[in-house]
């Protein structure tokens, strides 16, 4: 018998409990999420807005005004502290007009040393690397051969030779009868074309001897140029026959060498007018950091023809190469002096600076405040540009730490920096612009007629690369 179910009116609270505390406790996670979130938000705002602590006594306030200052200019007019920049003074200097380029050695002659006659080497009388002059035998092959060879030429050009020496006998004999008629005309013409060719065949007899004698010589081979033998590729034993592709030996040619590196096709009417006016150009090679010379040498010519590719055209420079530093297919970086720009006003090249009105620098004041001033740049060297335009000599202009400086900023010298100042983000001490471990200034810190000619790191000077 079926009971049916009580009405939902008389249910026991006890059947709604478990969805009644679902939901208390869904809404309780979700305030303490929103409370969480609210915590951080504050926490957050706080980090980021609350004042700076201020240091013992008043000095606190002064740091806070500089450290807003800085802010606002680093050093410009409002009162913080001056940066500590390096200077260089505008000076007379020999600007030189260089083309720098990627070059390769070459050596002026490589030969492989084939031998012109086939036969057994006997002996190899150079060692792999030696320096071998021009006609030092390098090798031989056995001779008796062509020495039997240069015997039956010899016998077969004495035996034509008697044959001829008997036959212009006979024919003055018949000529003597002629001319008391007592022999017939066609005898002696005959006689007479037979002294003619066993002189023929006396004369092919004697080319036959020399030949023979020519290929006895050849089998000495000598070298036919100075240089560097490379490796041995073949040894006494061996059979090697007349114009093998390896041969015996290969000579490289170290002295002289050249260079051959590639000119712009823009420079290329200015090298042609200098070698019009002067024939040698001198260029040097450098090792592949720049930082040495390895020869010096000149300039010896250009290709018929500019790479429509590369838009340049290859030349080649001659060097002594006495030392033998230069070494075939070696890679140096090659500088080529056009010409020398004498007396121009020049400043270190870190000093000039680029900005949307063209070139400037910052000249420093007798105040020790810089003004910004727009210059004109022309030629520029290895460590100096000349300034066409905008200054004048003696004036002082910023090297160093002028990425943070405007218009009328106070500076401080790097001579005038106290021993500790300037320490870098890692807490070191700054080498560009700032004053080292003694206060004394970094580099291009000095003055020009100290620290501005000094080679950066990797350069060096336009007179040391001459």
């Amino acid at each position: 018998m079926e009971h049916p179910l009580p009405p939902p009116s008389s249910r026991t609270p006890a059947a709604r409990l478990p969805f009644t505390a679902s939901r208390r406790r869904r809404w309780l996670g979700s305030v303490v999420a929103v409370a969480v979130l609210v915590a951080i938000v504050a926490l957050a705002w706080y980090l980021t807005h609350r004042p700076p602590l201020p240091a013992e006594g008043s000095g606190g306030d002064r740091n806070a005004a500089g450290a807003r200052g800085d802010r606002k200019g680093g050093g410009a007019r409002g009162g913080g502290p001056p940066s500590t920049v390096g200077v260089a003074t505008v000076r007379h200097a020999n600007i030189p007009v260089i083309i720098e380029a990627l070059g390769t050695v070459t050596s002026a002659a490589m030969v492989t040393v084939t031998p012109q006659v086939s036969g057994v080497i006997t002996q190899v009388l150079y060692k792999e690397g030696q320096i071998v002059q021009k006609g030092q035998v390098l090798a031989t092959l056995d001779p008796k051969p062509f020495e039997m060879a240069l015997a039956q030429a010899a016998g077969a050009r004495e035996r034509d030779a008697a044959q001829l020496e008997a036959a212009r006998v006979q024919l003055t004999r018949f000529q003597t009868l002629l001319k008391q008629d007592s022999i017939a005309r066609q005898t002696v013409d005959t006689q007479a074309a037979l002294v003619q060719q066993l002189a023929g065949t006396l004369a092919l007899d004697r080319a036959n001897e020399d030949s023979a004698r020519l290929n006895l010589q050849w089998s000495r081979i000598v070298a036919p140029v100075t240089g560097r033998v490379g490796l041995r590729p073949i040894d006494a034993g061996n059979y090697i026959a007349a114009g093998s592709a390896t041969g015996v030996a290969t000579i490289t040619q170290i002295s002289p060498i050249d260079v051959q590196f590639s000119i712009p096709q823009d420079r290329v009417p200015e090298v042609k007018e200098r070698l019009a006016v002067d024939a040698q150009l001198p260029v040097t090679a450098w090792d592949s950091s720049r930082t040495r010379q390895l020869e010096a040498g000149t300039f010896l010519t250009m290709d018929n023809q500019i790479d429509t590719q590369t838009g340049t055209i290859k030349s080649k420079a001659r060097f002594v190469n006495a030392a033998g530093t230069l070494f075939p297919n070696q890679f140096v970086n090659v500088r080529l002096l056009l010409r020398t720009i004498e007396g121009a006003v020049v400043i270190p090249v870190i000093a000039l600076r680029h900005g949307p009105n063209g070139d400037f620098v910052y000249v420093v004041n007798a105040d020790e405040t810089v003004t910004l001033r727009n210059v004109t740049a022309g030629i520029a060297g290895v460590n100096d540009v000349a300034i066409t335009a905008g200054l004048a000599l003696d004036e002082r202009v910023v090297t160093e730490g002028g990425d943070r400086l405007k218009d009328g900023a106070r500076v401080r010298l790097g001579s005038d920096a106290p021993a500790g100042a300037a320490p870098d983000a890692k807490g070191g001490r700054r080498h560009r612009g700032g004053p080292g471990a003694d206060g004394a200034p970094g580099a291009g810190g000095a003055p020009a007629a100290g620290g501005a000619d000094r080679p950066r790191s990797g350069r060096h000077s336009s007179s040391e690369a001459q």
